[in-house]
Formats: structure tokens, C-alpha cells, sequence
């Protein structure tokens, strides 16, 4: 009898701590769903005039840390664990695209932007790849970190015209899912601040007058 008791004991344990993850520190907490936005504090401007007539954006294969609706962390290099009930509402990889479209419409780089797949013929490419994204925690309360590479073509040629690769990261105000996809979305924001200038200069410089 004892032993089934202690059993049924052990049983309740591990449910328990199943269901436990939202935060590192193992604190209950329901199913929570988070969305990955572009929290700029940039004063957003428009372009007088448009660079070229119409860009594609492109997201290049993604790793796991993009290509889930799980959130990452980490606590030692190239060790990554996810948050057992927090998600993203969309996959980084499908996500960040349309992201950075709204950015680049609101910027008035083109006179038309769109993601590939859509009906829109284009010279220009960009390419996007996320290098990782996720909650550094090797120092409590940790920061997020997201890296991501941006390649234009020329599609006509079908050549690249350059190449960059952005990093940005976050402090976050506590170890847990919640705080990580806040500064997660302020890294991008501040990756989407350097990637505009660069872009637009890039574009200056190989587009026709």
C-alpha cells in the first residue's frame, strides 16, 4: 500500500512539474500565446520618392530557433532549450517577413513591396535569414537576442549586390516567456533600424536613376 502511495505520489509530482515552464524559475502559469511585432521607438519618416519600383522579400530557410511557434532560451552556448507553454502566434520565419514589409511600405524604399510568393514582379530582391532569435539567460534576468542576415539581388542580373548580417539584443526585465517576447520584438525593431539605412543605400548606389 505504501508503495503504491508513493507511487501515485511521484505521479502527481511529475504532472505538476509538466506543467510548469512559463518562466525559468518554474513558476505555474496557463498556456500563454505571444506576438512577435516590431517595437521601434524610431520616429517613423517617409521617403519623398520611392528608390525602385518594386522589391521582394524573400526569407531564406530557417533553423529551429525560427521555424516553431516555440520561444527559445538559453543558459550555456549553443545549448537552447523552449518554454514548455508560451508560443509565438506565428513561426519567426513567416512572421518576420510581413514584419519587415510594413516597415519598408511605411519607409517608401518601393513603390510596391512583397514577400515571394505573391503576384508582383520585381528587380529587386531581399533576402532574409534569421541567425537566431531567443532568450539569453546565461545572467539572470538575461536579454533577448536576434541576428539576422540580409542579402540584395539583382534579380535581372542575378547577382548580389551586398551583404550584411544585423545583431541586436534586449535586456529583459524578468526570466520569464512574458519578458522575453517583449525584448525579442525590441531587438527586432532595432535590427529593422540598422537594416532600412543600409538598404536604402545599397539601393542608391545600384539602381538606375
Amino acid at each position: 500500500m505504501r508503495t503504491l502511495l508513493a507511487l501515485l505520489a511521484a505521479l502527481m509530482m511529475f504532472a505538476l512539474a509538466a506543467c510548469v515552464s512559463v518562466g525559468i524559475g518554474g513558476e505555474p502559469a496557463p498556456q500563454a500565446y505571444y506576438l512577435l511585432h516590431d517595437a521601434t521607438t524610431a520616429t517613423p519618416s517617409r521617403r519623398a520618392a520611392p528608390l525602385v519600383d518594386a522589391l521582394l522579400i524573400q526569407p531564406t530557410p530557417a533553423g529551429a530557433l525560427a521555424d516553431t511557434v516555440s520561444i527559445a532560451y538559453s543558459r550555456h552556448p549553443y545549448e537552447y532549450s523552449y518554454y514548455q507553454l508560451a508560443f509565438w502566434t506565428e513561426r519567426p520565419v513567416r512572421q518576420l517577413p510581413r514584419l519587415l514589409k510594413q516597415r519598408l511600405e511605411a519607409r517608401g524604399i518601393a513603390a510596391a513591396v512583397g514577400i515571394v510568393g505573391e503576384p508582383l514582379r520585381a528587380d529587386w530582391l531581399l533576402a532574409i535569414g534569421v541567425d537566431t532569435l531567443h532568450h539569453d539567460v546565461s545572467a539572470l534576468p538575461g536579454q533577448a537576442r536576434f541576428v539576422l542576415t540580409a542579402e540584395l539581388f539583382d534579380r535581372r542580373s542575378r547577382t548580389r549586390i551586398a551583404r550584411r548580417q544585423f545583431e541586436a539584443s534586449a535586456p529583459t526585465a524578468r526570466a520569464d516567456s512574458a519578458a522575453a517576447a517583449i525584448a525579442l520584438s525590441q531587438a527586432v525593431g532595432q535590427v529593422f533600424d540598422a537594416l532600412l539605412p543600409w538598404l536604402e543605400d545599397e539601393l542608391q548606389r545600384a539602381a538606375p536613376a
